[in-house]
């Protein structure tokens, strides 16, 4: 399927939200107490982002990544990041063929549909650069030869947070390629409770949520929901609202009080477009055509604290990222 495909009809538009909307629902199902964050990571990977989930260990990034791509028609590989991992481990490289004593490109696991890239700050930085590359361009370079990874190509990184030995905290510029960075903290008591009756319950039946999991999205139709999601309007009104958030950000027309001194420098252009796509995503799965500023205000804490850099001072006075954002989107007016 291409981008010459003929416009799909309203009944065709509607199947496909509910789809994605059972896709969502099903991930739910099995990974409890964090409701909101599957339908994060649906909506990025519709917007054609990438998701970093960040979080302690133990609290279903691995196992949410995992069910999603395993309902996903397509090639999949999980990459454990290590100290140790070099560039030719994601990528691949020239292996000598003995029958006819010429060297081959040997394929990576970075060619494929859906990238897990679990513990990614654990690898040095020019693994990690390996991997913006592929997120960035679609492509993977190899000596002079660049080659083009074929559509959808998606990445769930996960990190975490609490341990510092032995990790490559990733650069400014590697997280502003990431469409969302979701947060997952631990869950409250109900969400625990439910957490150990799914697991005691699926020990019991001697069945993972893997088995459970069924392929119920194609490679079409992904591409086709991308092509939908890009076609959804944002008003001139949302447009000007998004660019007061980031111009907000940067001090203009005048400082943000207990926003902007916190900051040792704002979210970059990217933010303004990544906020535009994710909220066309977040207005297709709500099955309309149009962008409100209210998809806008719920999706920008998601979409910008990870690009902005709090200043020496802000960080050892314990300032959240988001909760900047927070104040931003409270103080900015929707229209």
């Amino acid at each position: 399927m291409n981008d010459q495909t003929m416009p799909a009809t309203e009944a065709q538009i509607t199947d496909l939200q509910q789809q994605f909307g059972d896709l969502i629902a099903s991930v739910n199902q099995h990974v409890v107490g964090q409701p909101l964050i599957a339908q994060q990571v649906v909506e990025a990977m519709l917007a054609n982002g990438h998701v970093i989930l960040q979080g302690p260990p133990g609290v279903a990034k691995t196992r949410m990544a995992r069910l999603l791509f395993q309902s996903l028609e397509g090639s999949f590989n999980r990459i454990q990041f290590t100290p140790d991992l070099l560039p030719s481990d994601l990528i691949g490289g020239a292996i000598l063929d003995h029958s006819t004593q010429q060297f081959a490109f040997q394929r990576g696991p970075l060619f494929a549909n859906y990238i897990l890239a679990d513990e990614i700050n654990r690898a040095p930085a020019k693994v990690q650069s390996a991997l913006l590359e592929a997120m960035e361009e679609r492509q993977i370079s190899s000596g002079e030869t660049s080659y083009a990874l074929p559509p959808p190509f998606f990445v769930i990184a996960t990190q975490n947070p609490i341990e510092h030995d032995g990790t490559w905290d990733l650069p400014q510029a590697q997280l502003d390629r990431f469409m969302f960075q979701i947060n997952i903290d631990y869950a409250n008591a109900l969400g625990e409770k439910d957490i150990l009756d799914l697991l005691l319950d699926e020990a019991q039946q001697h069945q993972s949520a893997d088995d459970k999991v069924k392929q119920s999205i194609s490679i079409s139709d992904l591409l086709q929901a991308q092509r939908q999601v890009r076609e959804v309007h944002v008003s001139a009104p949302v447009r000007d609202y998004i660019v007061r958030l980031l111009t907000t950000l940067r001090a203009e027309p005048t400082p943000l009080q207990g926003v902007t001194e916190h900051l040792a420098h704002p979210a970059s252009s990217r933010g303004s477009i990544t906020l535009a796509a994710v909220a066309k995503a977040r207005a297709w799965l709500d099955g309309r055509d149009y962008v409100v500023p209210e998809d806008v205000r719920d999706l920008a804490v998601g979409t910008l604290a990870h690009r902005v850099a709090l200043t020496y001072r802000a960080e050892a006075d314990g300032i959240k990222k988001e909760s900047l954002i927070e104040r931003l989107v409270e103080h900015v007016d929707l229209v």
